[in-house]
């Protein structure tokens, strides 16, 4: 699973809560470029990526994930922007979430994928 998330401390929350489900943390990137450079060349089956990334957008990110097929969620505190409506079918969770929304919010994107059962990640 990758993470793209620009706050450390939030980024490790996230990854502590995957690892405990049992997931294998690819990041997290907290930059746009690691973030390309990872979705590009590593193998997962699906991604978190923060909206807002040190004042960009992640978009980029999502569009490569589309592209090799890979399911992805979004995370954001502050909404999308009007950039952003080419996504408007990705699930999106509101900052602060509880890690059973983030667990749900990526089986959910899994299954999108392919048929597997709700406690796999």
């Amino acid at each position: 699973m990758l993470i793209v998330e620009d706050e450390m401390i939030v980024a490790m929350n996230i990854e502590d809560t995957l690892m405990d489900l049992g997931a294998i943390v690819i990041g997290p990137a907290m930059r746009l470029d690691t973030a390309l450079e990872l979705a590009g060349r590593e193998e997962f089956d699906v991604a978190m990526l923060d909206v807002n990334i040190h004042g960009g957008r992640s978009y980029p990110v999502a569009t490569l994930l589309r592209s090799r097929g890979i399911p992805f969620i979004f995370a954001t505190g502050y909404g999308h922007a009007s950039d952003g409506e080419d996504f408007s079918d990705v699930a999106t969770l509101a900052k602060p979430f509880r890690a059973a929304d983030l667990e749900a919010a990526l089986c959910n994107a899994l299954q999108s994928r392919r048929n597997v059962p709700r406690k796999s990640l």
